[in-house]
């Protein structure tokens, strides 16, 4: 067991590269089972929900290959239907990818119900009832998800999504992208990490048109081929180093970005008073130590990010004044606030409405990570608190945050990684900032 140890009050200085976006990664991972050829990935992640996923893909068959770090290859030529390891399969959410991937190779379907993070139910309504149009039958029984194309083959059709949904979204478009036909997907999401699988996909021979809108076409084709592709920068992670920039009255360079992902976060960061300047693959956050109070609400892209709503709640409890945070997608994001109010915020929470008194002066405590972005937002406070903090169940954490520690320590934060529960023998870990 491991848990992070982080002696804050230094504000963060220097320049951080942002790595390949997980959101996109762990829907690209499993399109790569619907490739004829050899696909080769670049700007992957380097994190354990890829690395779960990969070697789900090699269970099944695939030849996966890392190149250098960062880059891969994959060959899912010999892959062949069969059980997947449901115990790596259950530990993460993208797992529900494997369904679209799987009917599209195969017209068959075996995968475990999603897991990751426990911050609110994860229904699989919408992708089933996208699956079911596509001529899928798709039964959910015992934890396992099965699903088979009638005639072993997929259809197009008109679906229409009863909500904005990311993940429904990037499954059908899996599915969709090797079924006979026509496929329209009504009320369909716009983040940018669906758009980069639809670009994964065209890249291999897919036709898939009208990712980034509100209707996504696709038709089907016979089958996809091999090439590279290079997935892009990281929306959230860039935006977590952000919002500690900012929080910490730092200032950071956050590089390798697309700054148009990040303008809903630059613009509530710019109303706190940092100061936020954009460039071409770049932008400069500045914390000028004296935060203003902000009220944030989450909703599908372009609104505000739910995978940003802890972290800037982390920097709303040192704002001054009074916040509101109003979730907007999920029922129980705000597990976290538990934990900062051990390290002494004044936090209320109604339902899916938490109200942040600001100007906090934090102490540092033992935490908990509850999920991953949970665990980001204790980081970043651990960073603005007065003496020394703890976090454990960092597992959640490194699902999607690649080389966290080292990225910080570069930027001159005092955080390390110990080994417990031996506690009387605690070892620090060396990290690698090369």
């Amino acid at each position: 067991m491991e848990k992070y140890v982080i002696n804050g009050g230094k504000p963060l200085q220097g320049e951080v590269d942002i790595s390949g976006a997980k959101n996109a990664a762990v829907a690209i991972i499993p399109a790569a089972l619907m490739v004829d050829g050899i696909c080769r990935i670049e700007n992957m992640p380097q994190i354990s929900d890829t690395d779960m996923l990969l070697t789900i893909l090699t269970q099944l068959g695939a030849e996966v290959r890392m190149i250098c770090p960062g880059t891969i290859e994959i060959d899912s030529r010999n892959v062949r239907f069969c059980d997947a390891p449901f115990d790596l399969m259950r530990k993460i959410r993208a797992s529900y990818y494997l369904i679209g991937a799987m009917l599209g190779r195969f017209g068959s379907a075996k995968t475990t119900m999603p897991g990751g993070c426990n911050f609110g139910v994860r229904p699989i309504d919408q992708h089933i009832k996208g699956m079911n149009a596509l001529g899928a039958q798709v039964d959910v029984r015992n934890g396992f998800v099965y699903a088979e194309a009638e005639g072993g083959k997929l259809h197009g059709a008109k679906i229409y999504l009863d909500k904005v949904s990311v993940g429904a979204t990037m499954n059908i478009i899996l599915a969709a992208t090797m079924a006979s036909g026509r496929t329209i997907i009504e009320n369909a999401a716009r983040e940018p990490h669906i758009v980069d699988l639809a670009n994964f996909l065209n890249s291999m021979g897919a036709d898939v048109r009208g990712a980034g809108t509100d209707t996504v076409k696709i038709n089907g084709v016979e089958r996809l081929h091999g090439g590279s592709y290079s997935i892009i920068p990281d929306q959230i992670e860039a935006g977590t180093y952000m919002v500690a920039a900012a929080a910490t009255g730092g200032e950071v360079l956050v590089k390798n970005v697309i700054p148009k992902h990040l303008e809903c976060i630059s613009a509530k960061l710019r109303e706190t008073g940092t100061i936020v300047q954009e460039y071409e693959d770049s932008v400069l956050v500045k914390g000028n130590g004296h935060l203003r109070k902000a009220n944030v609400k989450t909703l599908p892209y372009p609104g505000f990010p739910t995978d940003m709503q802890p972290q800037m709640g982390a920097l709303l409890c040192m704002a001054n004044g009074t916040s509101v945070i109003t979730e907007g997608i999920y029922d129980n994001r705000f597990k976290y606030v538990n934990e900062l109010r051990k390290m002494g915020a004044d936090i209320q929470v109604d339902g899916r409405i938490a109200i942040f008194e600001g100007g906090a002066k934090l102490t540092g405590a033992p935490v908990m990570a509850c999920d991953l972005r949970a665990g980001a937002a204790m980081v970043i406070a651990g960073l603005c608190a007065s003496g020394k903090t703890e976090i454990e169940d960092i597992h959640f954490i490194e699902r999607g945050y690649e080389n966290f520690v080292g990225k910080l320590r570069k930027l001159g934060a005092g955080i390390s990684i110990v080994d417990y529960p031996d506690e009387p023998e605690l070892h620090e870990k060396v990290i690698s900032i090369g």
